[in-house]
């Protein structure tokens, strides 16, 4: 953090708590909309790619993922910066995957769906990635931005601008 930022604008009352406090919390985003995929698959079994490839590619595309969240993680962790977006962040985190993507764990959450899509070779997984992308990109996403913009506005700002909101 460059600056006093945050406690400036703590003090004038102008920072929400936190950048997520809502019912739309990311990581219920994605199970909700696997689960209601995995249901649509056992009612409308649709596959999408050869079964020699679905396994193999899932399990690959699963594994980038959970490598990706980790490393995200695990960086959020050693900046001393609160993964949940219910809790207040304490700075802007740019070094590991947020070089990258300013938001490597909702890429990972997705590429996770996308994964299981492929692994278990269901049309309707894929189908339900569509509706969880955009409610990530056009609420949460946008929402955590401006709590983002409002706490650390001379660091946030030149970093949004320099590295890209997914990849």
């Amino acid at each position: 953090m460059a600056s006093n930022d945050r406690s400036d604008n703590v003090e004038t009352g102008m920072v929400p708590s936190a950048a997520n406090p809502g019912l739309v919390r990311p990581p219920f985003v994605y199970l909700g909309a696997i689960t209601l995929g995995l249901l649509l698959h056992f009612v409308w079994p649709v596959r999408f790619v050869p079964r020699a490839v679905s396994v193999p590619l899932g399990a690959t595309v699963v594994l980038v993922a959970v490598a990706l969240f980790l490393w995200a993680v695990r960086t959020f962790r050693l900046a001393g910066t609160p993964v949940p977006g219910n809790l207040s962040t304490t700075k802007i985190v740019s070094t590991g995957p947020y070089k990258y993507s300013r938001n490597p764990i909702y890429l990972a959450f997705s590429l996770f769906h996308l994964g299981i899509a492929f692994w278990v070779n269901s049309l309707g997984l894929l189908v339900t990635l569509i509706p969880a992308v955009a409610l990530m990109s056009f609420v949460v996403i946008v929402r955590e931005e401006q709590y983002l913009e409002i706490c650390f506005p001379s660091d946030y700002l030149p970093y949004k601008a320099s590295v890209r909101r997914w990849l």
